[in-house]
């Protein structure tokens, strides 16, 4: 039988080196490449055509969530499982929509992490059961009951580079969009969650956990 090829993508080494020890314990899998950014990601995918991409939605301060789906045109065959921090469903919405096979976190035990990647792998998907109930609770929240979570994906990744200091400029050239774009995001931001000042940006970041 043949090995399911695996690449894993993660800025830490620790992490990366924990995940190749626990996933080539189980002998089905072959670990083909160990990637650090998004664009080492992409060429990495493309070069390998793994049938498993173990991804973090955070790599060397740049969001790999814009990315899967050139992930997918770049290698069709390959099942993205998302193996993150990010507690927030808006991310598990999104990258799911995007086209990610799997979302994990990275407090899951070892076994659940080689689980996933076999479920994927067999052409099915995985949401950890934790996330899933926050993703069912998020679905039950009103404008009026709770704005926090209608945030986007990107209207959290925006908070978070707004957070860090980075100008409306700097978040377009980063995230590939217009100023205005950035603008109109920026006041969704402010609207959902009154945030005026960068201290409260900051605040705001740091209680969903975007913040180091």
């Amino acid at each position: 039988m043949s090995r399911l090829s695996v690449v894993i993508a993660d800025d830490h080494p620790v992490v990366r080196t924990g995940m190749r020890v626990l996933l080539s314990q189980d002998t089905s899998f072959e670990i083909v490449a160990e990637t650090s950014t998004v664009p080492n990601t992409l060429q990495a995918v493309k070069k390998h055509q793994p049938a498993v991409l173990v991804l973090d939605l955070t790599m060397a301060g740049q969001s790999s969530l814009p990315s899967i789906p050139d992930l997918i045109t770049v290698s069709p065959g390959t099942r993205i499982l998302i193996l993150t921090m990010q507690e927030d469903p808006a991310f598990a919405r999104a990258a799911l929509r995007s086209g990610a096979a799997g979302y994990l976190l990275k407090e899951a035990a070892a076994e659940e992490l080689v689980g996933a990647a076999h479920q994927v792998a067999k052409g099915g998907t995985y949401l950890q059961p934790a996330m899933g109930a926050r993703l069912a609770a998020a679905d039950l929240v009103t404008p009026s009951t709770g704005a926090d979570a209608l945030l986007t994906a990107r209207e959290l990744e925006i908070l978070s580079l707004l957070a860090a200091g980075h100008t409306n400029l700097e978040i377009a050239r980063r995230l590939h969009v217009s100023v205005r774009t950035v603008e109109t995001h920026r006041a969704r931001i402010r609207d959902k969650l009154g945030t005026e000042t960068r201290a409260q940006l900051i605040a705001a970041a740091r209680e969903r956990g975007l913040l180091g």
